[in-house]
């Protein structure tokens, strides 16, 4: 499995293809033809929770010095550009500049432009991929709940410093403004309250 490290999108991207019932295609998807076995190229690798672009695809199509073939990737370039205008795959927007396009299946079930139902991954497979998904997104819960605690702490701390600091600028006026006072103090009592029960719950 790839170790690439999935973006909140792709992790969208493989929940929608793994959810989806069957879409309809406007391209054939006959077992022999290349549309066909680049789909099933790219379900192998979305089932593996990855999104291949063309010389990945080429390469575990058809080997390694396919790859360097410029025409032939242009040809398979041109047929998942059809493929994509079918509905059949979407070119996922490239992360550099400089890099190729990666693909996603809309699906792993369509109708293809023949009326046939075609299957590129079976229940156990989807299952497993999902399965897999929502381990991998479990995962990264608690780092971005932790990124959210850390936030609160860093705004509370804020406000009780900026509370303070009025505070203590209306003591060293000739005359101290309840008005200015009484507020900021209470804030600063409310946001310091909070504070503490956050860290001693940390």
């Amino acid at each position: 499995m790839s170790q690439h490290k999935l973006t909140l999108d792709e992790m969208r991207f493989l929940q929608e293809a793994l959810g989806a019932d069957y879409e309809n295609g406007n391209i054939r998807l006959r077992e022999g033809e290349y549309q066909y076995h680049l789909a099933k190229a790219i379900a192998s690798f979305q089932l593996e929770l990855s999104f291949p672009d063309v010389k990945e695809i080429i390469k575990r199509l058809y080997g390694e010095e396919k790859t360097n073939d410029i025409q032939f990737i242009r040809k398979i370039q041109t047929i998942l550009k059809k493929m994509e205008k079918s509905n059949i795959v979407r070119i996922l927007p490239k992360k550099r500049p400089w890099e190729l396009q990666r693909y996603t299946l809309s699906g792993f079930k369509f109708r293809d432009s023949d009326k046939n139902l075609v299957i590129l991954a079976t229940d156990q497979q989807v299952k497993e991929a999902l399965s897999l998904l929502h381990s991998m997104m479990n995962q990264g819960a608690p780092t971005s709940r932790l990124g959210g605690i850390k936030a609160k702490i860093c705004v509370l701390a804020f406000i009780i410093a900026l509370s303070y600091m009025t505070i203590a600028w209306d003591l060293v006026q000739s005359v101290i403004n309840p008005i200015v006072f009484i507020p900021a103090f209470s804030v600063a009592v409310a946001c310091s309250v909070m504070l503490g029960r956050m860290l001693s719950r940390d």
